[in-house]
Order: C-alpha cells, then structure tokens, then sequence
C-alpha cells in the first residue's frame, strides 16, 4: 500500500542507523557489556562514545599526528605515570642515554 518513494525513504532512514552502528562497532571498541538492563548497555554506550569524543578534541587541539588508538594506546600504557600530558605526547629524546635503574645493575 507504500508508494515505491515512501519504502525508498525508509530503506535510506534504516540504511543510516545500520551505519550508526557499524561505526560503533568499528570506533568505540564495546567488547563486551557489563550489565544486561537497558540502562546498563545505554551507560555504557555514552562513556564510550564520550571517551571518543575527548580523544578526538585531544587530538585536535594537541595537532598530535597519532591515530585515535594510537593516543588510546599511549595513555593506557601511561596511566599511574605522573607527566604531564604535554610530556607525554612529545617524541623521545634519543641523543641522551636510558638511565633506566634496571640497565644500571648491569654496570
């Protein structure tokens, strides 16, 4: 009883949710979900989305040449290190040695 443009305007709506959520999968990296209720999922879905929101702005601000899991990935690895974020995203200083205390009991 649907006019062919009316089904055409729908498939085009359902085609940008299918989108939505292959972004999703593809960019805020939800694994798994910690609880099973609604709310749970939704929560769960916004921090996501608002931790990629803060990398992208990181980014952007920062003019930082990493990719988004690059800088994911940084901050991890860094997390109970006390620099600041300045430190952190500059590259190393290769012309001093690694003073690291580990190498030193080798001498």
């Amino acid at each position: 009883k649907l006019k062919a443009s009316e089904v055409a305007a729908i498939y085009k709506e359902r085609w940008k949710i299918e989108l939505f959520f292959k972004w999703i999968k593809q960019n805020l990296k939800v694994k798994t979900f910690l609880g099973t209720s609604e709310n749970a999922v939704l929560t769960q879905l916004w921090i996501a989305l608002c931790l990629y929101l803060l990398l992208a702005y990181l980014k952007f601000v920062a003019k930082l040449g990493l990719s988004l899991s690059g800088i994911l990935r940084l901050l991890q690895l860094n997390l109970f290190d006390r620099r600041s974020m300045t430190d952190l995203f500059k590259p190393p200083d290769n012309s001093q040695p690694i003073k690291s205390p580990q190498l030193l009991l080798w001498n």
